[in-house]
């Protein structure tokens, strides 16, 4: 997963579990917004790939090339999300990924959520349901 043909990371972005933090909004980010950056990232890369190993056998920490590649689109957009509080992706007014990428992670996240659910995440679910 290269980040060759991304705007600059910074160093924290150089390990493979390392979020990236680089913001493309018109403000700085806090550190709340820091870390909260890293928390939606941090779901991602856990949802991705509990996603891959279910559908595509994927083994540990390891992801298929169309799984990496939707976990690093992912990871974009999220980071450049110009809008202060970011909201749902599906109460977006803006959408910003494409469609069918869109629909891919529409996938994950309900295989994946369902997953965590099943087995004792339910706080994400109900932090999803606060934050509404």
């Amino acid at each position: 997963m290269s980040h060759a043909n991304h705007a600059p990371t910074s160093s924290a972005a150089s390990s493979p579990k390392s979020p990236i933090l680089v913001s493309y909004r018109k403000t700085p980010l806090t550190a709340r917004d820091e870390q909260k950056l890293a928390t939606d990232i941090g779901i991602l890369r856990a949802f991705t790939h509990v996603y891959c190993r279910k559908l595509h056998g994927a083994k540990k920490d390891n992801l298929c090339p169309d799984c990496a590649a939707l976990l690093e689109y992912s990871i974009e957009r999220r980071t450049r999300c110009p809008l202060d509080p970011k909201p749902k992706c599906k109460e977006c007014p803006v959408h910003c990924y494409k469609p069918a990428l869109r629909k891919k992670m529409q996938d994950v996240m309900r295989v994946a959520g369902m997953h965590f659910v099943f087995r004792g995440r339910v706080d994400w679910l109900v932090k999803y349901f606060l934050a509404s």
